[in-house]
């Protein structure tokens, strides 16, 4: 009797794999999901981004065409004094930005990081200046900032015997009043940063070691300090990004005044592009910011893996 058994299947799929049917379908539905927020980014950054590379290489005239000038541009941003001063200003309010908003936002960490229930309020508390509008934020704060003998900061200072200061009216002192309201804006992120950082830190280390007698100043710094390692380097990225974009602060607050003693790269850009006209200039400054930004985030991660490894 002939044998009607047909042979069996070799097309039965991998054990512990899904057909490549399947896993095309999922990639499939995943990208289609994605398609409409890579499309707007596509037109919202990635478009502009390239305009703005190709309006860099032009001195832009509206309407008279567009004439080529190739790298003048960026060489008007290298040797033009009001550039290097925008430049060395904004390197300055982001170093100082950054670390005041590390150390401020660790220490405030540390103070409330615990299970108590009543901390919950205290942290929503101190979050709310990172979710209030900025523009809004730096009204107040201007008129905090107000150089009369009645201004807000200056009679908080007055209670301890320090005289009245111009803040932004004076060259001198502009910067740093836009750097210590910056500080205040930003140390509430790094705090619940470092918050979610500290609950991954392991209890019986600190058991161990008040044990053996350590004090509170050396568990934070052979214990805490190390384990939050990996959140300092995202913090500096973040927050150094953060400094160097800066915009609405300025704006706000001084319009980079007075005579150009708070002016940073990013109110420069839009007086040039947007009062000036000059948007061939103000693309370049443009693509220099991009390129800054670019590279301290190659140099810290850098910096990083090199630790890790």
């Amino acid at each position: 009797m002939t044998s009607t058994l047909a042979p069996a299947s070799n097309r039965t799929a991998t054990p512990g794999h899904p057909p490549k049917s399947v896993r095309w379908r999922g990639s499939l539905i995943a990208w289609l999901f994605l398609a409409p927020a890579l499309l707007l980014f596509l037109y919202f950054k990635f478009i502009p981004m390239f305009v703005g590379l190709w309006k860099s290489l032009f001195k832009v005239q509206t309407f008279l065409g567009d004439e080529w000038v190739g790298l003048q541009n960026y060489q008007t941003i290298i040797t033009d004094d009001e550039f290097g001063a925008a430049i060395w200003q904004s390197m300055v309010l982001a170093l100082g930005t950054t670390l005041g908003s590390l150390v401020l936002g660790l220490v405030l960490a540390l103070l409330i990081e615990g299970p108590a229930r009543y901390l919950w309020f205290v942290r929503t508390a101190a979050f709310l200046p990172v979710v209030t509008t900025m523009a809004a934020v730096a009204e107040v704060w201007r008129i905090m900032f107000h150089p009369a003998d009645s201004g807000m900061l200056n009679v908080v200072i007055g209670w301890v015997g320090i005289d009245p200061q111009p803040w932004l009216a004076s060259e001198h002192s502009s910067l740093w009043s836009i750097m210590l309201m910056s500080i205040w804006r930003g140390t509430p992120y790094d705090m619940m940063i470092f918050l979610a950082g500290l609950v991954g830190v392991n209890r019986t280390l600190y058991e161990a070691a008040a044990v053996d007698g350590a004090s509170t100043w050396r568990r934070l710094r052979h214990i805490t300090l190390p384990a939050l390692r990996p959140v300092f380097w995202i913090l500096f990225t973040l927050a150094a990004i953060r400094g160097l974009r800066v915009f609405v602060e300025v704006y706000v607050l001084t319009n980079g005044g007075p005579n150009g003693s708070s002016e940073v790269l990013m109110t420069l850009i839009y007086k040039l592009g947007f009062q000036k006209n000059e948007l061939g200039v103000a693309s370049a400054g443009g693509i220099v910011l991009f390129l800054a930004t670019l590279v301290l985030t190659v140099i810290v991660q850098t910096m990083r893996r090199r630790q890790a490894a």
